[in-house]
């Protein structure tokens, strides 16, 4: 019987950027995690791993730029663990420059290539440059400039508690209001504006796309039964291919105006139509309950 692979998450990216959160919302979804691990010492740990604690399948480990011999050996590691029993994610976390420094100069913390000599600005500019090869051979890149710690976290936690043993593509069907901007964690971004607003009646307004009331008034329309089957027709041809690439987890934002109504009819309706296809599907309502 093959066994199943232990899943390895490394979250890198830009000093500022959020690693420490993305470690937290591991640890809150039971990855053993440990933040700035020495490289050298990994092979070891796993080998620990497996010998005293084989129950542990998920790990996440936090690597930044103080770690050099990552920087320099990162190739070798990721072949190392992908030729061996593990999984592995690269995480990326980055923000403007803008954001990084304002983050720096309200914590009070230095970032590690700054000095009397190097200025924040440069620092951050020399990182970026750095981490630039590192960045491309990322699985999922996070950008935090417009987000808080508690929707990094919250993100995260979404996406990765989706993980399957069994390697198959995890799918996030997401509802969102373009209102309130659109969600980071997005790879592919419907809008669904163009469709009939229950909004503007008066009776349905107040409910949300979960109300039998709302559902029913949305679906009554043809161009919204027939969209919805073209859509979820597109979604149906696309997945295989994303597998084939490797990909492990995918999120799907379908956006309104608001994200009350519309969306969240659509959303809930193509998920349906992905689990019929035995796709493992999760939908969640970013802005259903905002006024």
């Amino acid at each position: 019987m093959e066994r199943t692979k232990v899943h390895v998450v490394i979250v890198t990216g830009l000093s500022g950027s959020g690693k420490s959160t993305a470690i937290k919302a591991f640890e809150d979804i039971d990855y053993f995690c440990i933040d700035n691990l020495p490289v050298p010492l990994l092979p070891g740990f796993l080998c620990l791993r497996e010998r005293d604690m084989p129950d542990i399948q998920k790990i996440a480990l936090g690597i930044d730029i103080r770690e050099r011999k990552f920087l320099k050996d990162y190739e070798a590691v990721f072949e190392g663990l992908s030729e061996s029993r593990f999984s592995l994610d690269l995480i990326f976390l980055e923000a403007s420059t803008e954001v990084l420094q304002r983050r720096f100069s309200q914590t009070r913390r230095l970032h590690p290539l700054a000095s009397p000599q190097i200025p924040l600005v440069e620092a951050i500019r020399q990182e970026r440059l750095e981490l630039q090869a590192l960045r491309h051979r990322a699985t999922r890149i996070v950008d935090t400039t417009n987000t808080s710690v508690h929707q990094l976290k919250d993100s995260l936690v979404r996406t990765f508690s989706l993980v399957d043993p069994r390697e198959r593509l995890n799918i996030q069907v997401l509802s969102f209001g373009f209102k309130y901007g659109l969600p980071f964690e997005a790879d592919l971004v419907m809008d669904v504006r163009f469709l009939p607003n229950p909004y503007f009646v008066e009776e349905l307004r107040p409910l949300t796309g979960q109300a039998p009331q709302v559902r029913e008034w949305v679906l009554q329309w043809p161009l919204v039964s027939e969209f919805i089957e073209d859509f979820s027709a597109l979604l149906l041809k696309m997945l295989p291919h994303y597998m084939g690439e490797g990909k492990r987890y995918l999120t799907v934002a379908v956006g309104c105006t608001g994200g009350k109504h519309r969306s969240v009819v659509v959303a809930e309706q193509i998920a349906a139509r992905l689990e019929d296809r035995r796709y493992s599907v999760k939908v969640s309502h970013h802005d259903k309950d905002m006024e």
